[in-house]
């Protein structure tokens, strides 16, 4: 057999078993869904010792391959993280089960009762890069809102996305469930990718997370439906009326707290007025941060990296920064709308109106009023674990929650009315 049909054959038999088991999870209730998820969040924390091992393979070839910090923060797994994915799962087995719920019941003049009943998308592929926590988190999320995963996790993050994946899979069988409920493609021949996403006729839906290049591809070779979850190229703006501190502790918490992440700050803008800009970019500096500045910011600043016209369009992931002085609020808005990637921007300002011209003007999944775009994730914003930020408009869009996972269908009720 040669390599093509090798390919199709592996995804066919994992694409008719997912296919297959959306009859057998959309019969479970929600005690049904939250008993698994709490076996799965207590399995996690007493294997925390075989996780932490596999981890560290994966660990070990990224050192090899010469990853950055950031990156290799990424990958990482320690008891802290690993009880924190568990509380995360124990999080979407608390939270209200959004399937069967009607919406929307209203009574219409022939009589009928015309209203909205939420249901599971079907199979939901899920493409995505290096954090080995998404394959617990979707996971967890497909199994409460009713939904079959298909999970294709980086090879940076294999033998730990193996463990956890096993590991739900072996719940779902030791409880005599299928345990083609949640599936994980363990063959990482890329060449796999481009034929599970021509099956629209077992997918029903497929979510990319990372970089420009896999959203690229992922949106040029489905056939699928996609909710593009782009890269984070995340701004933010401070005014003239900012107050010191808060600038200082927004702009260190959104770029430095976690630079690898999709939420972190990547342009700082800074109104020309603003009377501590020296002393903004030296905090930022104290904390290792690169500065790649403007013409006016490297003369509040000498020595700094000049910014290449190619810095505004860069999603760093690292502790980098692009820093442009402004010299309006208009600026500042029209450099946004030329180089967002629709993710999250903020405004440091102490001027009610901007803030809320700001919210208005600024079309980003979520826009932040005097907060870090940091806070711009599902448990933050009471979602509890995210299956990603969206930053398409259709369906879903920010972060992606159990409801976004699920659509809507019209029930009618009726008593013999004929039109």
């Amino acid at each position: 057999m040669n390599k093509e049909k090798k390919s199709s054959a592996y995804i066919n038999d994992l694409c008719e078993r997912a296919a297959n088991a959306k009859k057998d999870i959309c019969i479970l209730d929600t005690k049904s869904k939250n008993r698994i998820l709490l076996k799965y969040a207590d399995v996690l924390r007493k294997n925390s010792t075989s996780i932490l091992a596999e981890n560290e393979k994966d660990l070990k070839a990224a050192i090899d391959a010469g990853v950055s910090k950031a990156f290799y923060d990424r990958l990482l797994l320690d008891e802290k993280r690993i009880d924190s994915m568990a509380q995360s799962v124990e999080e979407i087995a608390a939270f209200e089960d959004p399937v069967g719920r009607i919406e929307n019941m209203r009574t219409r003049p022939s009589g009928i009762r015309v209203g909205q009943m939420r249901v599971p998308l079907g199979v939901v592929a899920v493409i995505y890069e290096s954090r080995p926590n998404v394959t617990v988190d979707i996971a967890s999320l497909c199994i409460k809102s009713g939904n079959v995963a298909v999970l294709r996790g980086g090879e940076e993050s294999i033998y730990t996305n193996m463990i956890l994946a096993s590991m739900i899979r072996d719940i779902l069988a030791g409880m005599n469930y299928n345990p083609d409920i949640v599936n994980l493609v363990e063959n990482l021949d890329r060449d796999l990718v481009p034929v599970l996403l021509k099956r629209d006729d077992a997918i029903d839906i497929v979510i990319p997370r990372g970089g420009e290049g896999l959203i690229k591809m992922v949106t040029q070779e489905a056939t699928i439906p996609v909710i593009k979850h782009e890269k984070g190229l995340c701004h933010l703006y401070v005014d003239e009326s900012a107050v010191k501190d808060m600038a200082e502790q927004i702009a260190v918490n959104g770029k430095v707290q976690r630079p690898g992440v999709c939420n972190a700050v990547e342009t700082m803008l800074i109104h020309k007025n603003y009377p501590w800009k020296k002393e903004l970019l030296a905090v930022l500096m104290k904390h290792k941060v690169e500065i790649r500045g403007c013409e006016k910011t490297i003369e509040i600043m000498p020595g700094i990296v000049a910014a290449t016209a190619a810095d505004w369009k860069t999603e760093y992931l690292d502790l980098t920064i692009s820093v442009r002085i402004v010299d309006s609020f208009e600026d500042a808005l029209e450099h946004i709308t030329t180089y967002s990637s629709g993710h999250s921007e903020a405004i440091v300002t102490s001027d009610y109106f901007l803030g809320q011209r700001f919210l208005k003007e600024i079309d980003s999944a979520a826009v932040f009023v005097n907060a870090s775009t940091r806070f711009h994730d599902g448990g933050e914003f009471g979602l509890g674990a995210e299956v990603g930020i969206s930053t398409q408009k259709l369906h879903a869009r920010g972060a992606m929650g159990i409801e976004g996972l699920t659509t809507l269908k019209y029930i009618v009720y009726g008593n013999g009315e004929i039109r």
